[in-house]
C-alpha cells in the first residue's frame, strides 16, 4: 500500500510539474506576440524610437496620443474590463475613421506609450502635452469625444484621478 501512494504521489507531482511548465511556455508566446503585435503596431503608423528622446516625445501621429489618452483614462478609473476596452475600439474608430484593425494598433501602441511614462497619470499628463503641440485645437474635439465615450463605458462614473487628468488636459490645451 505505501508503495502505490509513493507511485500516485510521485505521479501528482510529475503531472504539476508538467502543467506548471506547460503554462509557463504559454506565457512565454504571450509575451512574444505581444511584443510582435507592438512592433506591427508601431510599424503601422510609422513611430521609430530615437536615442537620447522619450518615446513619447518621439511621437508623431496625434491619433495614437489619443489611443493612449483613452487607454490612461480608462485605467484611472480602475481595474478596466472587457467592455471598456471594446468601447474605447468601437470609439476609435468612430472618431478617428480607423478600421478594427488600425484602432487595436492605436490602443496597443498607446498603452505601450503610456507604460513608458509610468503609468496612467504620468502618461496621461505627458502624452496630453504632446498632443496638444502636435495636432493643436483641431484635435481636441475627437480627443474629447474617445475620452467621453471610456468615462460612459465605466459602470460607477468618473473618479476623482479621471477629473484631475481632465484637468491636465485643459492645462495642456490651455484652456484653464
Amino acid at each position: 500500500m505505501p508503495v502505490i501512494l509513493a507511485i500516485l504521489a510521485a505521479a501528482a507531482g510529475l503531472i504539476y510539474w508538467m502543467m506548471r511548465a506547460r503554462a509557463a511556455g504559454h506565457a512565454a508566446q504571450d509575451l512574444v506576440d505581444m511584443a510582435g503585435d507592438l512592433a506591427a503596431a508601431a510599424r503601422r503608423f510609422g513611430f521609430r524610437r530615437q536615442a537620447g528622446r522619450h518615446p513619447v516625445e518621439a511621437l508623431e501621429e496625434p491619433d495614437v496620443a489619443v489611443a493612449g489618452l483613452g487607454m490612461a483614462m480608462m485605467e484611472l478609473g480602475g481595474l478596466p474590463t472587457q467592455e471598456q476596452q471594446n468601447a474605447l475600439l468601437v470609439s476609435l474608430q468612430h472618431h478617428l475613421g480607423y478600421d478594427l484593425q488600425k484602432a487595436q494598433e492605436a490602443q496597443i501602441l498607446g498603452r505601450w506609450l503610456m507604460m513608458q511614462c509610468g503609468g496612467p497619470m504620468p502618461g496621461f499628463s505627458r502624452l496630453a502635452r504632446r498632443l496638444a503641440k502636435l495636432g493643436g485645437p483641431e484635435v481636441f474635439d475627437p480627443c474629447m469625444a474617445v475620452l467621453r465615450d471610456v468615462i460612459a463605458a465605466q459602470p460607477a462614473g468618473i473618479s476623482p484621478q479621471q477629473k484631475e487628468a481632465l484637468a491636465e488636459l485643459a492645462l495642456a490645451f490651455k484652456l484653464r
